[in-house]
């Protein structure tokens, strides 16, 4: 599934995002989207999203 489509992302699903500040190294998180921040309906970069664990950023992959 495509991260840059915010239909592809649901609150409770798996996945791995680059943070701001991550975004030279391409450096991933992975964790539990709680929230889905980005209101359009694709972003070129990947659909921001909040984390349980507080980390906010962009959808790269979807486990």
């Amino acid at each position: 599934m495509n991260g840059n489509n915010r239909e592809n992302i649901s609150e409770g699903l798996h996945v791995a995002v680059v943070k701001k500040e991550d975004q030279k190294t391409g450096e991933l998180t992975e964790g539990i989207v709680k929230d889905i921040l980005t209101n359009s309906v694709n972003h070129p970069h990947g659909i921001k999203v909040r984390l349980e664990s507080g980390v906010v950023g962009r959808v790269k992959e979807i486990y």
